[in-house]
């Protein structure tokens, strides 16, 4: 059965221009890109910083690193499978870089607190700021996202859904 869409959000072209607008904030607020690292949350949330390095590459000719983090041991909702083995990719030392968190949508906060903890964790960064593709509102935790490519007021039984091509063979976001 497959689920009704309410609205779709963004298409694939809304998508890109979200994604150009971040790398374009992310850059500019950063003066350049020197010393600064994308970590994507998995799973959207690597693809999605995957794609803004690729974009900062192009603009700045510069390889600006990404890791994938996994939070699921740093979760608070127990959600935590026994003997989970940590599935992060974290090529190089958080400790005094400027790290971009890459999500794919902001709810209730708690997985930014997540990722937080992770990358601390792991050393100390000099900042640590977070962009989002969608930001859903109802935060439960006092956490705001740096950079944003679509505000999307929902209520709280509504669900966002994000699809990107590397995993959904289309890049969308619809709600239901």
């Amino acid at each position: 059965m497959q689920e009704e869409i309410k609205a779709v959000i963004l298409d694939e072209r809304a998508m890109e221009r979200a994604i150009a607008r971040i790398t374009y904030e992310i850059i500019e607020r950063n003066k350049g890109v020197e010393n600064l690292c994308l970590v994507g949350i998995l799973s959207r949330g690597a693809d999605l910083a995957i794609r803004i390095a690729e974009k900062i590459g192009r603009l700045e000719q510069v390889a600006v690193p990404v890791a994938k983090l996994d939070i699921t041991c740093f979760r608070d909702d127990g959600k935590r499978p026994e003997g989970y083995a940590d599935q992060s990719d974290l090529p190089f030392d958080v400790t005094g870089k400027r790290i971009v968190l890459v999500d794919d949508v902001i709810y209730t906060g708690r997985s930014a607190r997540a990722a937080m903890d992770s990358l601390m964790s792991r050393g100390r960064p000099q900042s640590i700021q977070l962009a989002v593709l969608v930001d859903r509102g109802h935060r439960e935790l006092p956490i705001r996202a740096d950079y944003i490519g679509k505000n999307l007021p929902t209520s709280s039984t509504e669900k966002v859904h994000v699809l990107v091509r590397e995993q959904d063979g289309v890049d969308k976001v619809y709600i239901n």
